[in-house]
């Protein structure tokens, strides 16, 4: 079976990659619209983590459609990876609902997405809530993730919604080529955040607070070109599934969204042009969504009115693809 890219989930990239596996091609200049069959014009940024200002056409983070219900007032949420994709959508969609918004961001690599993210969270800020605030990190070390929930309990003295969607993935057409280094540090981006930063929100959570973790359709559905990142996917739901059942007694629920293939940095910093042009041609619906897609499960599940009876699941907005899970 021929392999194609449209099955991937692209969340968020925190770690800077080493220079043996750094993509080569600088993006070329934008374009008002695909042509022929793409979906996309043909793009390439040449390192990771991607930039949102520098795509064509810009990832949709928000839409006029959404109607905010007050669902999330008197919250703190702290979104890893918030600055762009689906980050970005959940940070603003909390944000509309009433809740203060705290996220992360690469310093240096994602200033300028960090900086217009900012400015849309103000703009959509609650009259109730407070200032957003972006916090520069890498999150793939315990003493970082320490580091921003102490940051945001400083600020808020709380946290009541953790989302934890750092990403970060790299193709590789064999096992063989994927080393120790690069091994360790998509874990620790994907993985070991995740471990590292609810260890040290939990001690700001109360009953009624909620973890919420990005996985990926391809921990149901495997994807050959991108192994060590969808062995990362799998643990992530591995994790929502145990960690649900620890924290029950203690009110805390924990469930997880599998986005498919959706239109953000992550598209043009990993792959080829052609396979960004043509980026998820083949899901059912023939097309790849957008962050304002997917956001509105993050809303769902955190907001108790709505999911009080829901943990340890996982929401699977990816265009239809059907993965029993």
């Amino acid at each position: 079976m021929l392999f194609s890219p449209s099955s991937y989930i692209h969340t968020h990239i925190l770690l800077h990659p080493p220079t043996s596996f750094k993509p080569h091609n600088l993006p070329k200049p934008p374009r008002s619209m695909a042509s022929g069959d793409n979906q996309f014009p043909p793009q390439k940024q040449d390192a990771q983590p991607g930039k949102e200002h520098l795509m064509d056409p810009t990832p949709r983070a928000a839409t006029h459609h959404y109607k905010p219900a007050n669902k999330l007032v008197g919250k703190v949420a702290l979104v890893t990876g918030g600055d762009s994709g689906i980050g970005r959508a959940v940070a603003h969609c909390f944000a509309m609902e009433g809740a203060t918004v705290a996220f992360t961001y690469v310093k240096g690599q994602e200033d300028k997405d960090a900086s217009d993210t900012v400015n849309m969270l103000s703009k959509a800020k609650h009259a109730d809530a407070k200032d957003p605030l972006a916090i520069p990190t890498d999150l793939g070390y315990d003493d970082n993730c320490k580091r921003v929930v102490d940051e945001v309990v400083n600020s808020f003295s709380r946290i009541d919604i953790l989302i934890n969607n750092a990403a970060e993935q790299y193709e590789a057409g064999s096992i063989e080529e994927i080393d120790e280094p690069r091994l360790e540090r998509v874990f620790r981006t994907n993985i070991f955040s995740y471990f590292f930063t609810t260890r040290h929100a939990l001690k700001h959570m109360k009953e009624g607070s909620c973890i919420i973790n990005t996985t990926s359709v391809t921990a149901y559905k495997g994807n050959p070109k991108l192994l060590d990142y969808t062995a990362t996917k799998g643990a992530i739901v591995a994790f929502t599934r145990g960690l649900a059942l620890q924290l029950v007694q203690k009110g805390i629920r924990v469930n997880g969204v599998a986005p498919g293939p959706i239109w953000t940095p992550l598209i043009p910093s990993s792959f080829t042009e052609d396979e960004s042009a043509s980026f998820g041609k083949e899901v059912p619906m023939g097309r790849a969504g957008q962050p304002h897609e997917v956001a509105p499960a993050y809303v769902f599940l955190a907001c108790n009115v709505d999911s009080s009876y829901i943990t340890g699941q996982v929401i699977h907005p990816n265009g239809g693809s059907i993965v029993n899970g």
